[in-house]
């Protein structure tokens, strides 16, 4: 097909770094043109960066484009007045300055139980309503002032509809904010008016999956939109029995169930997906920053930590690494320290210690992996993405630790494609006498990496059990 002859959609991933822009065919997923703007480095901005960022990174590549989605950071709370002005900068999801309000609030509704049971998650300081909690009791004045609460892709969205726009979301965003049930489909006004001092704000309205939520004042339609976590999924079309691990700055794992999870221990997040399904999710604060921090230490970057770490054997001659570097996200964990464990006078190399990184690091994905499995979630092979996917150390070990055939994507802006898909399905929707299904946009390029040998299968295997052990002694965490 000719380029004047493409529909093209746009996908935008408003993260907390920065803004990516992809310009898509709806047909085939081939990215045609893309573009980039960075975000400060903070925990809470100014939501018009956002706007600005957008309009920095989309500048030139729009024309032509009929339909665009926005995925965005989950979490983030964006409080608005009658006026529909900005209260206070946004606090984003990693500002952790409400990891008090969160255990407040567990403790004053009966505990994790009644949480997971209610909106499929324990709350935790990213998310927003543990915020809310915070400013209530923090900054009641300009609490006193909040008309609105929106999430960042839906103050994004909002922003795209114009003057005289209805703020909308999508189930698989809200499902993150802990005042939403994304399997009774529901706002739980109840918690958030307790959360916010007797507060209650209006919310926007959770759209379907493939539905619009209206046209820019140029006619270009605008779809649900998501966070950022769901749109990753819809880029890597995941069916059953397909579990993500990504492994960026911080680390997620996830896949598709049918039904919603009730993990009291916070350690599974019972999400939305933005297909209509639910998106299972476990998180750690520490995975690709693992690596930087020990080739760091050990004098090297990550080209060098790699070589290291392939000298090697499997195992690491011993050594564990607990690499609870910046705390952790779970309840449980949140002011967690790292540690290494094992040592002797043998295997004090820098070898061992690289491979430990990388073993360490994997194996606190790994963990995440069997809480998901706990709950139900199939996993018959992983998805490995982000940057830290592309390193050999990590790839010759994965397949041994998870103990699943292991895939590795094309490298990509999955989270901006994801939006883009997005947008293409709503508008193939928008078109179509009933409702159209997603388009099939995956290609063939996966890597499928080798299967591990016995022998280093039983080395992963006596990595996790060493990993676990070390998790129950240490921080008295009860193995999977």
């Amino acid at each position: 097909m000719t380029a004047d002859r493409q529909t093209l959609v746009a996908g935008v991933d408003s993260s907390t770094q920065s803004t990516k822009v992809m310009v898509c065919d709806a047909d085939t997923g081939e990215v045609i043109r893309s573009g980039r703007a960075e975000h400060p480095d903070t925990t809470e901005v100014d939501p018009q960066v956002w706007w600005d960022a957008l309009g920095a990174a989309s500048g030139g590549l729009l024309s032509g484009v009929r339909a665009v989605g926005i995925a965005g950071q989950q979490h983030g709370m964006v409080t608005l007045d009658e006026k529909n002005s900005v209260v206070r900068p946004a606090l984003l999801w990693n500002d952790t300055r409400s990891g008090q309000a969160a255990a407040d609030l567990t403790d004053e509704l009966g505990g994790p139980q009644v949480w997971a049971d209610a909106v499929g998650a324990v709350p935790v300081a990213s998310f927003t309503i543990t915020k809310l909690r915070w400013m209530a009791e923090h900054e009641p004045g300009l609490a006193d002032r909040v008309a609105r609460v929106l999430l960042p892709h839906d103050w994004l969205t909002w922003r795209l509809l114009g003057d005289g726009a209805e703020p909308v979301t999508d189930r698989g965003d809200a499902s993150g904010t802990g005042y939403y049930s994304a399997a009774s489909a529901a706002y739980r006004t109840d918690l958030l008016s307790h959360a916010f001092g007797g507060r209650t704000p209006e919310l926007p309205r959770v759209l379907g999956p493939a539905e619009a939520a209206g046209h820019t004042p140029d006619g270009v339609l605008v779809s649900a939109g998501t966070g950022d976590n769901m749109a990753a999924g819809l880029a890597l079309e995941l069916d059953e029995g397909d579990v993500v691990v990504s492994l960026g700055t911080s680390g997620t794992v996830f896949g598709v169930s049918e039904t919603q999870p009730a993990d009291p221990s916070g350690t599974v997040a019972g999400f939305a997906d933005a297909t209509g399904r639910f998106l299972p999710l476990a998180c750690t604060l520490n995975a690709a920053r693992v690596l930087t921090a020990t080739a760091s230490m050990l004098g090297t970057d990550l080209a060098g930590l790699d070589r290291l770490a392939l000298t090697a054997e499997p195992g690491a001659g011993g050594l564990t690494l607990l690499p609870y570097l910046d705390g952790e996200r779970t309840p449980n964990l949140p002011d967690a320290s790292g540690s290494l464990i094992g040592l002797r006078r043998a295997n004090m190399t820098q070898e061992n210690l690289a491979r430990a990184a990388v073993e360490g690091m994997l194996c606190g994905l790994a963990a995440g992996l069997d809480a998901l499995r706990a709950h139900g979630l199939v996993a018959r092979r992983v998805l490995l993405i982000g940057g830290a996917a592309q390193s050999a150390a990590v790839r010759a070990a994965a397949p041994a630790v998870f103990g699943v055939p292991v895939a590795v994507p094309p490298p990509g802006e999955h989270v901006a494609i994801g939006a883009a898909r997005q947008a293409a399905w709503a508008l193939s929707a928008s078109t179509s006498s009933g409702q159209a299904d997603p388009p099939r946009w995956q290609g063939s390029a996966t890597v499928h990496l080798d299967e591990p040998t016995s022998a280093e299968a039983a080395a992963g295997e006596q990595a996790r059990h060493r990993h676990a052990e070390a998790r129950e002694q240490v921080h008295g965490m009860p193995r999977s």
